[in-house]
């Protein structure tokens, strides 16, 4: 099972906070330790980092955390494998 983040804004909104508190859960202070990812729109542009460590220890979730992101459109991402192997093309968005 997966544990997903979503925030859709009528104007750019921060979502370090949020993403922190995720990026904890993924193998810190919970189970889904099997990869992550994060999607978001910066004007027209979209951006996607994802990474099959978990996001409590991999340095791309520390890139992002330090980014100062300002989005109206962010999909978030924890994985806990129960079918596949833990590898880049099994993390999402």
């Amino acid at each position: 099972m997966c544990e997903l983040l979503g925030m859709s804004a009528n104007v750019p909104t921060d979502i370090c906070f949020s993403f922190t508190g995720l990026v904890q859960r993924g193998g810190g202070t919970g189970p889904h330790k099997d990869g992550w990812g994060i999607t978001f729109y910066e004007g027209k542009g979209c951006r996607t980092f994802k990474d099959p460590q978990p996001s409590f220890n991999s340095p791309i979730a520390k890139l992002v955390q330090d980014y100062p992101i300002k989005s109206c459109s962010v999909v978030a991402h924890i994985r806990q494998a129960n079918r596949g192997e833990v590898a880049l093309e099994n993390t999402h968005p």
